[in-house]
């Protein structure tokens, strides 16, 4: 069913579904998500990690921020600026971090030129999605803020870095999505249940 859909009413559907988990079920997911990735050999070989704060119901990747804390991983959120208004980089942040909600009322850290490191610079990018499928697919908002960022990936094809993950709720998969020219294929998806290799 969800192959007929347009983009926007397939997003529409999938926002729908994460918003529809109960705080309970947010909370497993997240514990699930954590056992899932917080001992893989790919989070324990990169050093300089981003990843983002949940919002709009999606997968909530912070008990995994505190362990990278712990283990002293550098970890950096997403800083969408101003203007332009198409950008968005990554700044380093730290568990004493003061955030206050900046574009779309995202919580972000207040913008400083030198904590902040290039996408290319990245090891490891964990994305949030709306959908996605086991081919590298995903689905983003449709802003194209991490299409933006990731463009050069187009021009490097041998670049591996960052390596891209997509984090997600298991609710929402879909069969297959039909890539844009512009979009990156993720390395894997991670959910509450598993892992989705694009290879495998």
């Amino acid at each position: 069913m969800t192959e007929t859909l347009s983009r926007p009413a397939l997003r529409r559907l999938l926002r729908n579904r994460r918003r529809a988990l109960s705080q309970s079920e947010q909370q497993r997911a997240a514990q699930a998500l954590y056992r899932q990735l917080s001992q893989h050999p790919l989070l324990r070989r990169a050093r300089h990690i981003a990843l983002y704060l949940p919002q709009d119901g999606e997968i909530d990747p912070r008990p995994l921020l505190h362990a990278l804390w712990q283990r002293r991983k550098q970890t950096y959120l997403p800083l969408l600026s101003h203007w332009p208004k198409s950008l968005m980089r990554f700044q380093r942040i730290d568990k004493r971090e003061t955030l206050h909600k900046g574009r779309f009322g995202i919580l972000q850290p207040k913008a400083n030129l030198a904590r902040q490191r290039q996408t290319w610079a990245l090891d490891l990018l964990l994305l949030p999605l709306v959908g996605f499928d086991a081919f590298g697919g995903r689905l983003g908002m449709g802003g194209g803020f991490y299409d933006r960022a990731l463009a050069f990936r187009r021009h490097r094809k041998h670049s591996q870095k960052p390596l891209l993950l997509g984090i997600a709720h298991e609710c929402q998969k879909v069969q297959r999505l039909h890539l844009a020219p512009w979009d990156i294929p993720l390395l894997a998806t991670v959910t509450d249940a598993g892992w989705y290799w694009r290879y495998s």
